[in-house]
């Protein structure tokens, strides 16, 4: 007999659920009356009393009651189909006795082949739910490997593991526990909660270091306990990167075979380890742009630094010469200005970075006008347009409400952008107006435009664009990213692209609110 059958297990190999009971009882009530049915005819109707007739016609009935129901359904119908041959159609008819020896030998025959018949459809029919069973099982850990390899980063990673196994494998409670500094580091998840023993863990932990024997019955390696929480029983299974132990998962709920329990602990395991992987490269990777980041900024500050103190010096000398004349006098006195200006302007640049870097940008929203903006903007730039015409257009300049210090700080960075990147004598145009809710602001100017390559780089912090720059030494290469950071603040957006006609066009976009025409004037 098949054990699975005999065991009277399900398709996962679980306990008979009160459903599959009353399907087997109403086939089990089909069989009979089939097996009546057809005595009836071939007794009472057809006039049959034929043994050989009437045993193959109910053995046809037990075959299918066989094929479409447990082994238990089967048996009992053989047996009842035995004893209405011996009753109905072996003399003398109306007993159970049996008179000539031979009717004995076709009894005993019919019932062997009944059974046995009955026992080879039963274990056909429990290695076909077997098969799908594990069919499934393996199906459920080919999903999960694909949502292994989708996971996220960072302290979510295993929650989310830990939820992907309970919907996946379809179980009520799925515990990862992690040991963390002589406590457990637990990630729950599931419909049911379980508080696990936290004394249970540490002893299936440390018989999982103890040791690593494979039992090839239970096709499983050593370490599998169950923890009894309630009413719950909860399976304890190690989770072990290459040999060693790395944590415990607990799993309750629907039967799963210890096998595949041990096969989804493997997978698990790996998720971890590749979850901590990526945290350290993440780790070394943000080292490395620290590191990159420092020398950058000391290589372009020292360079921006010299450039206008050099100028500084040599402009103070020359005023301090009894020969210079007092044009010349003025035109050195307005170097320093100048000079002492990009200087100013440099150190706001870092300040900026500094606060980006921190989060420390905070906003401070008021009632204004987009020509408010775009005039501080041109006032913060005023040193590198002094070669530009810059041509402002506005549409529809009703007052807004947002932080004009951090778009106009935004907005300066892009017309300097567009100025150095731009033939002197150009013009570069501001435009602006509002589209759902959003200041739109674009500044376009007659430069070459953007190399392809450029764009994915643009605002990156100290890039600076390879070619079209009309004064290429004066850039650091901060001034888009601390635009994009400023606005970022406000939950704005900045783009560029390329013009058809030739030349940038940047844009930036800002939410902001608006004022009812009928609303009086506030500048809270």
């Amino acid at each position: 007999m098949c054990p699975i059958a005999a065991a009277g297990f399900d398709g996962y190999h679980g306990p008979l659920m009160p459903s599959a009971r009353s399907g087997d009882a109403f086939r089990l009530a089909g069989a009979l009356a089939a097996v009546a049915a057809v005595a009836l005819a071939l007794r009472w109707w057809l006039a049959d009393s034929n043994a050989a007739t009437v045993s193959i016609s109910l053995l046809l009935i037990v075959l299918i009651a066989a094929a479409t129901a447990r082994l238990w359904v089967a048996i009992v119908t053989s047996i009842v189909a035995m004893l209405v041959i011996n009753f109905f159609f072996l003399p003398p008819t109306g007993t159970f006795r049996i008179a000539d020896p031979h009717n004995w030998v076709a009894v005993f025959v019919f019932l062997a082949v009944s059974l046995v018949a009955s026992n080879l459809s039963a274990a056909a029919r429990a290695r076909t739910r077997e098969a799908v069973a594990r069919r499934d099982e393996l199906a459920r850990l080919f999903d999960l490997s694909r949502d292994v390899l989708i996971l996220g980063e960072g302290p979510g990673a295993i929650a989310q593991l830990a939820r992907s196994i309970a919907r996946r494998f379809d179980l009520e409670y799925v515990a990862i526990a992690l040991p963390q500094d002589g406590d457990w580091n637990v990630h729950e998840a599931g419909t049911s909660t379980i508080d696990l023993d936290r004394r249970e863990l540490a002893s299936a932990f440390a018989a999982a270091h103890a040791s690593l024997e494979f039992d090839a019955m239970a096709r499983t390696y050593a370490g599998h306990r169950v923890m009894n929480a309630g009413t719950e029983h909860v399976r304890l299974v190690p989770l072990r990167a290459r040999t060693m132990p790395i944590g415990i998962l607990a799993a309750a709920g629907r039967p799963v075979e210890a096998g595949t329990l041990d096969a989804l602990a493997g997978i698990a395991a790996i998720a971890i380890e590749r979850a901590s992987l990526l945290e350290a490269r993440k780790a070394g990777e943000l080292a490395r742009q620290r590191e990159e980041l420092q020398t950058t900024l000391l290589a372009s500050i020292g360079h921006d630094l010299r450039t206008p103190l050099t100028a500084i010096r040599v402009a103070a000398s020359n005023i301090q010469s009894p020969a210079l004349g007092e044009a010349d006098r003025n035109e050195q006195s307005e170097l320093i200005l100048s000079e002492a200006e990009r200087l100013s302007r440099l150190f706001q640049n870092i300040i900026d970075m500094a606060r980006i870097d921190a989060g420390a940008v905070a906003t401070e929203p008021r009632w204004t006008h987009a020509a408010e903006i775009v005039a501080a903007a041109r006032d913060q730039a005023r040193h590198s347009l002094q070669q530009h015409v810059v041509d402002v257009t506005a549409e529809g300049d009703v007052p807004v409400r947002l932080d004009p210090r951090l778009a106009a700080g935004a907005l300066a960075h892009v017309l300097e952008n567009a100025a150095q990147y731009s033939p002197a004598g150009t013009a570069i145009r501001v435009l602006t107006r509002l589209h759902q809710h959003e200041l739109i602001i674009e500044v376009l100017d007659e430069g070459r435009g953007i190399a392809p390559g450029e764009l994915a780089h643009l605002f990156d912090r100290f890039y600076r664009g390879g070619a079209g720059a009309e004064t290429r030494a004066s850039g650091t290469g901060m001034g888009l990213w601390i635009a994009r950071g400023l606005l970022a603040a406000e939950h704005g957006r900045i783009w560029a692209e390329n013009r058809p006609e030739g030349g940038a066009r940047f844009t930036i976009a800002v939410p902001v609110q608006i004022r009812p025409p009928e609303s009086s004037p506030s500048h809270a």
